[in-house]
């Protein structure tokens, strides 16, 4: 066999893996589903999702749906969402097994805990959106309405708008992980990340600024919990380079 047909015999060997995970994820995200729609029911994950705002409403009051098709469609997305967000973990975890054979010993043990990490971190973005972020923004917002308003928000502007808060916050607690990359790759000194510290807090602030509702509490919500990630990846990034430094880099 020649040189160039091993090659090609490979590159198709990959591609037949990456296949393979790639189902296997689309399975375990589809079996969260399945779950979920067992129990507890699109309708019930829906109202989970709506509790912060049902919450901050006057006594009585409901979302409402413009949409002809959006009381079904709606509480089917959060439910696929949903299923996305339980079944990271998984997803990551396929992304590991596609990569590690061609890992060294040390990288193996760079890219497990930042697969696993990277999961928890996202997920804990969001949870933390959910529990402490959206009962303040919305009492917030709503102590701001005139008497003269019925406040009653459109269940599809609400799903647009949680899904991108979730996003943000999600995207936000990777911080560290962004950090450790950073500094084992050797792209920047952990001396140089901490230099630019000052910068770096006013790029959080004008990030929340961007990405979140134009009120202080979200704002502040999302900016601080950035700079304390940002910290931990300063204190974290070192450690974790000296664990997995190759044999060759402790000569």
């Amino acid at each position: 066999m020649t040189e160039e047909a091993a090659g090609e015999e490979t590159f198709i060997s990959h591609l037949v893996e990456l296949r393979d995970r790639l189902v296997k994820a689309s399975i375990g995200i589809a079996i969260a589903c399945a779950a979920l729609f067992i129990w507890p029911g699109p309708s019930q994950v829906y109202d989970l999702l709506a509790a912060p705002m049902i919450a901050s409403l006057p006594p009585g009051a409901k979302m409402i749906a413009t949409g002809v098709v959006s009381p079904f469609l709606v509480p089917m997305k959060v439910t696929l969402l949903l299923a996305f967000i339980l079944s990271l973990p998984w997803v990551f975890y396929q992304l590991w097994a596609f990569v590690a054979p061609g890992l060294y010993a040390h990288e193996k043990r760079l890219v497990l805990p930042l697969v696993i990490s990277s999961s928890l971190l996202f997920i804990g973005g969001v949870a933390f959106c959910y529990f402490f972020v959206f009962g303040r923004v919305f009492h917030f917002i709503g102590e701001f309405a005139p008497t003269s308003i019925a406040v009653t928000p459109d269940i599809e502007n609400y799903l647009d708008f949680v899904m991108s808060m979730c996003l943000a916050f999600g995207a936000t607690f990777e911080v560290p992980v962004v950090v450790v990359i950073l500094v084992r790759m050797g792209i920047v000194s952990i001396e140089k990340l901490r230099a630019i510290r000052s910068y770096v807090i006013v790029g959080a602030f004008v990030i929340a600024a961007i990405v979140t509702p134009p009120d202080v509490v979200s704002q502040l919500a999302l900016a601080i919990p950035m700079c304390l990630l940002y910290e931990l990846g300063l204190v974290v990034a070192p450690i974790f380079a000296r664990v997995t430094r190759a044999p060759e880099e402790h000569a």
